[in-house]
């Protein structure tokens, strides 16, 4: 009998969504009259059915409310990216002149070492000059003109050593500049 119920509700589905409009309680009554035991059956099948339609309300209500968010969410991280590009901009050219006085310092600095440079290389040349023109024995130079020339060559030895002074503590200063632009660039 169940079976003939179950092959009557089967047909019963096919022939609803297959056919025209059905009056679904004149097929109940129908089918509770030749099997009341169906009844049971086709409680259980509305509260399942109905319990299923209420998750499908639940799902379609969080979709939206989640949608919803998502879009809000969206519109809240595109303002927060163009308020902190913005942000970003303001900081860095406030940053920008410490970066460029540095950058000049340590061009300064360099010009300065490069100066220092030649100026020790003109007293080192002007130094080995005078030596070779002491050492030479076809020099004719009376003993005053030795001593003075002795002495130039002392005070070009005291100033080649005050600028070995200057030219290490201008490469330490030139070390530490490109340190700091180094910093305020990363």
């Amino acid at each position: 009998m169940r079976g003939v119920i179950l092959v009557l509700a089967l047909s019963f589905t096919w022939f609803t969504r297959s056919c025209a409009p059905v009056d679904q309680q004149k097929l109940t009554k129908e089918v509770l009259k030749a099997d009341p035991d169906f009844a049971m059956t086709l409680d259980k099948y509305r509260s399942l059915n109905s319990r299923v339609a209420t998750y499908q309300r639940e799902l379609e209500l969080k979709r939206s409310t989640v949608e919803r968010q998502i879009a809000q969410l969206r519109q809240e991280l595109a303002h927060t990216a163009e308020t902190m590009k913005k942000k970003t901009a303001e900081t860095k050219a406030r940053i920008k002149p410490d970066q460029e006085r540095l950058e000049l310092a340590l061009s300064m600095a360099n010009d300065q070492l490069g100066l220092k440079r030649v100026q020790r290389a003109a007293i080192g040349r002007s130094m080995a000059t005078l030596r070779k023109t002491l050492a030479n024995p076809k020099g004719t130079w009376s003993a005053e003109e030795r001593v003075e020339h002795q002495r130039q060559i002392d005070d070009m030895a005291s100033d080649m050593a005050r600028l070995d002074q200057e030219l290490k503590a201008l490469n330490e200063h030139i070390r530490l500049l490109k340190i700091k632009v180094f910093l305020l660039k990363s």
